[in-house]
């Protein structure tokens, strides 16, 4: 994955609680190959009527907010089923970023685990943050190592587990975490070798 340091980039709001799974990505279109990019997907049934035209009051479809990295929303996104695809169909339309008060703990591993920040904030400055981008804020500036955002004349504070922090800015997966700490392991093989001889495997041959 790519390191995740800064991200300065145009910003969408959406202002709704409990954006769960099924509303990322509607379970009719997982049958899709993932290598068709499921970014046309996503939050289909809010971005289109049934005959397949935009909605102009989705604020996805604001001419103004194409091409958005930066997703801010209300508590609980990405609540419900566990499908990694919701995170395909975010990071398959561009988005490297979703600010919330609060996210579903598995969509938020997931998350992590294909290059997005779920970047937590509280409620109060959520409101702010969004009410900022109602008003005509275009962008937001994503500091991963200062754990801020500055968008509309504010500097607010973000938290994200420090495991998490820590991939994304090295761009790790959890192999690649694993093996960061390979000096360790291998002091510890080494001294559990002397200490407990009769547990290493037997040499054949």
């Amino acid at each position: 994955m790519k390191p995740f340091k800064t991200l300065d980039a145009i910003t969408c709001p959406l202002p709704q609680s409990n954006v769960d799974t099924d509303q990322l990505i509607p379970a009719r279109f997982m049958k899709r190959s993932r290598a068709d990019g499921y970014g046309g997907f996503l939050l289909h049934d809010l971005r289109f009527d049934e005959t397949g035209a935009q909605k102009p009051d989705c604020p996805l479809n604001d001419p103004e907010r194409q091409g958005a990295q930066i997703l801010v929303s209300r508590r609980n996104f990405g609540s419900g089923s566990s499908r990694e695809a919701a995170v395909y169909a975010l990071v398959d339309y561009g988005i490297n970023c979703v600010v919330a008060p609060s996210f579903g703990d598995i969509f938020a591993s997931n998350a992590v685990n294909n290059g997005l920040l779920p970047a937590t904030v509280s409620e109060d400055d959520c409101e702010a943050l969004l009410a900022g981008l109602a008003d005509g804020a275009q962008t937001a500036t994503v500091d991963l190592e200062a754990q801020t955002i500055r968008a509309a004349n504010l500097v607010l504070p973000f938290t994200v587990d420090p495991v998490w922090r820590t991939k994304l800015l090295n761009g790790w997966d959890d192999i690649d975490l694993t093996r960061s700490h390979a000096a360790a392991i291998s002091a510890f093989a080494e001294a559990d070798r002397t200490r407990r001889p009769w547990m290493q495997p037997r040499k054949t041959g």
